[in-house]
């Protein structure tokens, strides 16, 4: 868990980051304040990961805050100001968020601090499979969508889609879209039953229907294979010739 500090004089701006807060399973709300005093006690007592820090309040700006925390908890800006962006990636902020602060941009906010904080951790999938096992009927991921975190079984997989910083993945029964990159995606799939063959595509291997020259056809999709995966995509197809 990631323990987070808000601090804000606004109370409706407290209110809308911990009502954010509270849909990530992965940040814990420690406390919510007007009092920049306060939050910079709590801060140099140690204990706070993150903290959510406005910019303009009386008696400490976010930025003085900064300079006397020192770098002992992690920090994202929230202000209506975008002219203090550069000072604050010169202290090192995680990112800037401007107000109004929509749901998605904080979604990928903390998934930034998470990949500061837990670099080891992937900041939107969790896979459960570990290398010794092979049980692929059972495997399965979490992936957060805007409102839940669902559970997708990895045998019903046909393919992902990467847009962006968003990435659609498509089973027989529905397509389930989650903001995360492909790269992040690809390092949580068992490499046997998955493989990359475009910038924009992940494909099930046991899914495959056909293939014609360098398109690959799942169902009634078709899906580029792009220059720089064809050469390890025809590979493996090549092992599964007989």
């Amino acid at each position: 868990m990631i323990k987070c500090l808000v601090v804000d004089d606004e109370p409706l701006a407290l209110n809308i980051l911990e009502d954010y807060i509270s849909k990530m399973p992965f940040l814990q709300l420690v406390k919510a304040t007007t009092n920049p005093i306060e939050a910079l006690t709590l801060v140099q007592a140690g204990g706070i990961d993150l903290v959510f820090l406005d910019v303009q309040m009386p008696e400490l700006t976010g930025i003085q805050f900064l300079k006397i925390a020192n770098g002992k908890a992690k920090v994202i800006l929230t202000t209506a100001y975008p002219q203090y962006a550069l000072e604050g990636y010169e202290l090192d902020v995680v990112d800037y968020l401007l107000k109004p602060i929509a749901f998605d941009r904080f979604f990928k906010s903390v998934q930034k601090a998470q990949g500061v904080l837990q670099p080891a951790a992937p900041a939107a999938v969790t896979a459960t499979h570990a290398e010794a096992k092979d049980d692929f009927s059972n495997d399965f991921i979490f992936v957060k969508t805007e409102h839940k975190i669902q559970k997708v079984y990895l045998h019903d997989i046909l393919f992902i889609e990467g847009l962006k910083d968003y990435i659609s993945i498509f089973t027989p029964a529905e397509r389930i879209i989650t903001l995360q990159n492909m790269k992040k995606m690809e390092d949580a799939l068992p490499p046997k039953h998955f493989i990359r063959v475009h910038k924009s595509y992940i494909v099930s291997i046991n899914k495959i229907d056909s293939i014609e020259r360098s398109r690959i056809f799942i169902g009634e999709k078709v899906i580029p294979v792009g220059d720089t995966y064809r050469d390890e995509f025809f590979k493996i197809v090549d092992g599964k010739n007989i």
